[in-house]
């Protein structure tokens, strides 16, 4: 890894484009190295996750909506729209649009946290629309998305955005653009200028994960997908972009992030190496937050040692600095204590989440969110006697440089109604690549079989699976497979403008 310091340059400072932060991510999306076996079998892995939660979420309300808007948009050299059959084919951002939307609807798929957060596999379906759009291939699919997965988990390891109030889906506007260019194998400079409209129009404030968590959660990341499209089909017309737009003076840094006398070092791979930054991301066997993931694993193990939960007083949940603040009593939000909550608010409470496992010894993506779980009584008093407290062993193991060493989880003391304590700890999730059922290619299928049942016939779902596992072969035609039709309305069923 090269590793780079960039910091605010004055209007009257020289700076050569090369050095700026945008033309490298550029640069490492224009070196033409070939991808790992395991890269390759990772991305397949993913492209499977996506479609499992998708599909689990196609007729959620969101969902639905941004479909229908997608449908307004049709054109037959177009792209796919999950839930349709493949010759119902849309203009490439509302595509891109549609499938980001089911995609992160369930809050399901693949994560990586460092400095920041982040769902990399959102980079997936605006470069498989712009591929179908494009008639390229399976294995440009496999290159783009090893450019993408590099560029977003480099951007989270090195800038937090979290500390500004800044939302993470401004690290994916640029990861999508990198991956767009890789795809059309474009000049360094058109993905320059297409990373730099990208992130300027993508920069939002958190409070779409703040307080009453709104179904604009699942949107954020299908909009900055929609805009890196957008902004590449600009690039490629001419059109430039606001420079240097991480280094500027009024730039990203300066006026966003930590302010004019900071620097940052992002570390980058040198050119010819092997872009490998997806196998140090890492899916979610639960739908919730992933901070949430090795706690309802834990909630489940102590759920067979506490029968009765009405015998418990209170629960303390020690863990990382950023659990704590994001989705624990530390965020200061009393909507993470209240039964009427959105589902999106409810995946951001792990007081909540921790609860009904502990209750319930399991977790369900649709039961334990439903208003009559969330409402029941022993639940809301057992509840409102959870707490989380920030505890520095975690939040080092969180920042821990050693991806082996990592750690999400916390510690529970459950202090019972006569004042004896049940106490557990787990480091990482049980999905995890470090955890006792680490996911491979079996469970990322079984995943997607879960999901599936009941929502896409037997036979469709052999179709995708077996399409899928030949993605690096697959030709532009193959390409419009990478749907699941689950017979869901071919025209809009909702009404707006469009």
């Amino acid at each position: 890894m090269a590793e780079y310091r960039i910091r605010t340059h004055r209007s009257d400072e020289p700076l050569p484009r090369t050095e700026e932060l945008a033309y490298r991510l550029a640069a490492v999306a224009t070196d033409p190295v070939a991808v790992d076996a395991d890269v390759t079998e990772m991305i397949v892995n993913r492209v499977i996750d996506n479609a499992a939660v998708a599909v689990a979420a196609i007729g959620r309300p969101p969902v639905v909506a941004a479909r229908d808007q997608a449908l307004t948009h049709r054109r037959d050299d177009g792209a796919t729209v999950f839930g349709l059959p493949d010759s119902v084919r849309v203009s490439p951002e509302w595509a891109a649009w549609a499938n980001g939307v089911a995609v992160r609807e369930l809050d399901f798929h693949d994560t990586f946290l460092a400095a920041d957060y982040s769902h990399p596999a959102d980079n997936i379906p605006p470069i498989v629309a712009v591929a179908q759009r494009l008639k390229r291939t399976g294995a440009d699919v496999v290159r783009a998305l090893a450019t993408a997965y590099e560029v977003q988990i480099s951007l989270v390891r090195s800038i937090c955005l979290h500390e500004h109030r800044i939302d993470h889906v401004a690290h994916l506007g640029p990861s999508v653009v990198a991956g767009i260019g890789t795809l059309l194998n474009l000049p360094t400079e058109v993905i320059y200028q297409a990373i730099g409209q990208a992130l300027h129009t993508t920069t939002a404030t958190r409070q779409s994960r703040k307080g009453h968590i709104s179904t604009w959660k699942a949107y954020a990341p299908a909009f900055a997908g929609k805009v890196a499209v957008e902004a590449v089909d600009r690039a490629m017309r001419g059109q430039t972009s606001p420079a240097p737009i991480y280094e500027g003076e009024d730039g990203v840094i300066a006026r966003l992030l930590s302010g004019p006398e900071a620097e940052y070092h992002i570390g980058l791979p040198d050119p010819g190496r092997p872009k490998r930054a997806i196998l140090d991301s890492y899916t979610k066997q639960h739908s919730a937050e992933y901070q949430a993931q090795a706690l309802i694993d834990l909630a489940i193990r102590l759920h067979r040692r506490i029968p009765d939960t009405s015998r418990v007083s209170t629960v303390l949940i020690r863990t990382s600095h950023h659990t704590h603040q994001v989705i624990g009593s530390g965020a200061g939000d009393p909507q993470k204590y209240d039964p009427t909550a959105s589902r999106e608010t409810l995946d951001h409470s792990i007081p909540y989440i921790f609860t009904v496992a502990l209750q319930d010894g399991r977790w369900h993506h649709i039961d334990s969110y439903t208003p009559q779980r969330a409402n029941r009584a022993d639940t809301v008093r057992l509840w409102r006697n959870v707490t989380t407290a920030d505890d520095p062993r975690w939040t080092k193991q969180y920042h821990d440089p050693d991806p082996r060493n990592r750690a999400f989880g916390g510690e529970v003391v459950i202090t019972m109604d006569d004042g004896t304590t049940v106490t557990g700890e787990l480091a990482v999730a049980d999905a995890h690549p470090a955890g006792a059922t680490g996911f491979g290619r079996d469970q990322y299928i079984e995943k997607f079989r879960t999901l599936a049942d009941r929502v896409v016939a037997p036979a469709e779902q052999d179709r995708f699976l077996g399409l899928t596992a030949r993605l690096p072969d697959l030709g532009a035609d193959d390409l419009f497979g990478l749907t699941v039709d689950t017979g869901a309305s071919t025209r809009p069923t909702t009404k707006g403008i469009f």
